[in-house]
């Protein structure tokens, strides 16, 4: 149950980005969150965010996903899943790791997102 709550606050911001509703995407994190907008670069306060998911949409970035992988611990998830986007010199895609909190109410936003998780194994970080 708590595996498929966080596949679908995924697919929510992942909907939602992909419709250009920046409001429905910053639902799905907490106040606080921290998002790693390109390796090295970590975003956090919602005026930033905003700006960083803003910009990433009116720059027409598309993505695909891959297979999701949950793992649960009381109230705190981590989501796995692979992505893939066109790129300027060709295809690029990297692993996202979502660390998720659960909510009062039962519901889970995200924490710490970065979409560049193994960046480190590649060298890229």
């Amino acid at each position: 149950m708590d595996e498929n709550n966080i596949i679908r606050t995924i697919e929510t911001m992942t909907g939602a980005f992909a419709k250009g509703d920046i409001d429905a995407v910053m639902s799905t994190y907490e106040k606080g969150a921290v998002v790693v907008g390109a390796p090295g670069m970590n975003v956090t306060g919602d005026l930033a965010l905003r700006r960083m998911f803003s910009d990433f949409v009116a720059a027409g970035a598309t993505f695909a996903y891959g297979r999701h992988e949950v793992v649960v611990s009381d109230d705190v998830g981590l989501h796995l899943m692979k992505w893939t986007a066109p790129g300027p010199e060709g295809p690029q895609s990297a692993l996202s790791v979502a660390v998720l909190r659960r909510q009062p109410d039962g519901s889970w936003k995200m924490v710490i997102d970065h979409p560049f998780g193994d960046g480190v194994m590649s060298g890229s970080q």
